[in-house]
């Protein structure tokens, strides 16, 4: 298409969003390369170091990851606004993109946010690239909020799940958008795993209890056991306001698809992998990248069909 500009829309799903990475792959093998990338909490993650030359280093960390390992990134916070203070994962994205600004990427990019307070919807188009990616996964109540130009942010979800609209209002006439939350499950095994791993710490401390729960570990155990659940039936604070969540970005995503439905629409099938399942990328990349596969040659073809019509008029218009 002469001067059309392709849209990719990455929408969030906390760690299904690590299929974002095998669209991204898939689409680049059938040469598709969108000129417009948008991402919302964990879509800006991926969107954003792809653009930054870093999705290499992102699929490596993602694949990385163990039970054990995402337990190590939970920094628990009981000071501040929300019960992760995520320093862990702000010092790792710093160390990839350091001070590198969105305005400075080859290609255009956009992280969005919702503003505390307002509810306005942010699009996060300039300014350092690490900032953007925090404010826009930054998960009310679990992750803290982030300060950008006086206004502080949180998670995109909340106002636009899959954002379509900003790639259209970016310029672009094709948009490809991707839902991860087309077959979303419950409670994630990495969850449970998590609580029985505090539990398997706090069992083997040598302290007594009562002493136990005053140390960093029974500490530790108390805050996860309340966060994740307590192993039966009774969902944690983050299964609750993570789910309450997942309910509200799903009518929202709904609603907005409905309104302004993309050209094309890549729905994984992440069925089993729950949002907390991080330890989990090979098999959500793998799925991301046979659901763009499965869609690649149909956007090839309509691609080319709108090339082929804007060469004709353009053709007519000489």
């Amino acid at each position: 298409m002469a001067g059309a500009k392709i849209g990719l829309a990455l929408g969030g799903g906390a760690a299904r969003g690590w299929a974002h990475i095998g669209v991204i792959r898939a689409l680049a093998a059938a040469g598709i390369k969108p000129d417009i990338i948008v991402g919302t909490s964990i879509g800006a993650v991926v969107g954003g170091c792809h653009l930054a030359g870093q999705l290499d280093d992102l699929e490596d960390f993602a694949r990385s990851l163990t039970k054990r390992r995402v337990f190590g990134y939970l920094d628990f916070n009981l000071a501040g606004t929300g019960l992760i203070s995520g320093q862990k994962l702000c010092e790792r994205l710093e160390r990839h993109l350091g001070d590198r600004r969105i305005e400075d990427l080859d290609r255009r990019f956009t992280a969005v946010a919702t503003e505390i307070g307002s509810g306005h919807e942010v699009w996060l188009s300039r300014g350092r690239l690490a900032d953007a990616i925090r404010a826009s996964y930054a998960l009310p109540g679990i992750f803290k909020p982030v300060k950008i130009d006086g206004r502080w942010l949180f998670d995109g979800a909340l106002v636009n799940p899959i954002p379509v609209s900003v790639c259209r209002a970016l310029g672009a006439r094709y948009v490809i958008a991707v839902n991860l939350n087309y077959d979303i499950s419950s409670r994630s095994a990495a969850a449970n795993a998590i609580v029985n791993q505090v539990e398997h710490e706090e069992a083997a401390a040598p302290q007594a209890p009562a002493e136990s729960e005053k140390s960093g570990v029974g500490a530790r155990w108390l805050l996860t056991r309340q966060l994740f659940g307590r192993g039966d039936d009774a969902p944690g604070i983050s299964t609750v306001m993570v789910d309450a969540l997942n309910i509200v970005q799903d009518r929202i995503a709904r609603s907005r698809l409905a309104g302004d439905p993309p050209d094309s629409l890549i729905s994984p099938r992440l069925h089993g992998i729950g949002l907390f399942d991080f330890h989990r990328a090979e098999d959500a990349i793998a799925r991301g990248e046979a659901a763009a596969r499965r869609e690649a040659e149909d956007i090839a073809r309509e691609l080319k069909l709108r090339r082929d019509v804007d060469d004709r008029l353009h053709a007519h218009a000489s």
